[in-house]
């Protein structure tokens, strides 16, 4: 794939995943309500993580535009991975009770844990 529709795919992502966390965190915290604390409080930590990180996602991709990097293309891969199996995993998990699917959560935090980690490659290499 090349740079150009990699970065327009990161845009389109980003844009995505931007309005459904500030929507769905509307959503929450009004329509919510009939939902339980124990619920609402996980699905609130999800909706957090998606925002953070979808925001980490943008900054990593404003980098990339000014000097594209394999390392900071990884980074945004995780990152991308880990809003989708994490918070994903739990909207799905808590919102339509597929319990399986919970699963993915801890996977989705490793990436974006990993993401993260990734962060100190880049730098390493740009010391170089």
């Amino acid at each position: 794939m090349n740079k150009s529709i990699f970065q327009r795919l990161l845009f389109i992502f980003i844009g995505v995943s931007g309005a459904f966390s500030v929507l769905f965190g509307a959503w929450l915290a009004h329509a919510g309500q009939h939902l339980s604390p124990d619920v609402v409080e996980k699905l609130q930590t999800a909706q957090f993580y998606q925002l953070t990180h979808t925001l980490a996602l943008l900054a990593v991709l404003f980098v990339l535009k000014h000097a594209w990097s394999r390392v900071l293309t990884i980074t945004a891969i995780l990152l991308v991975i880990g809003i989708c199996a994490f918070s994903g995993s739990i909207y799905i998990k808590y919102l339509v009770g597929w319990q399986t699917v919970g699963k993915l959560a801890p996977y989705g935090g490793m990436s974006m844990a990993l993401a993260w980690l990734s962060l100190i490659f880049y730098a390493k290499r740009k010391q170089e």
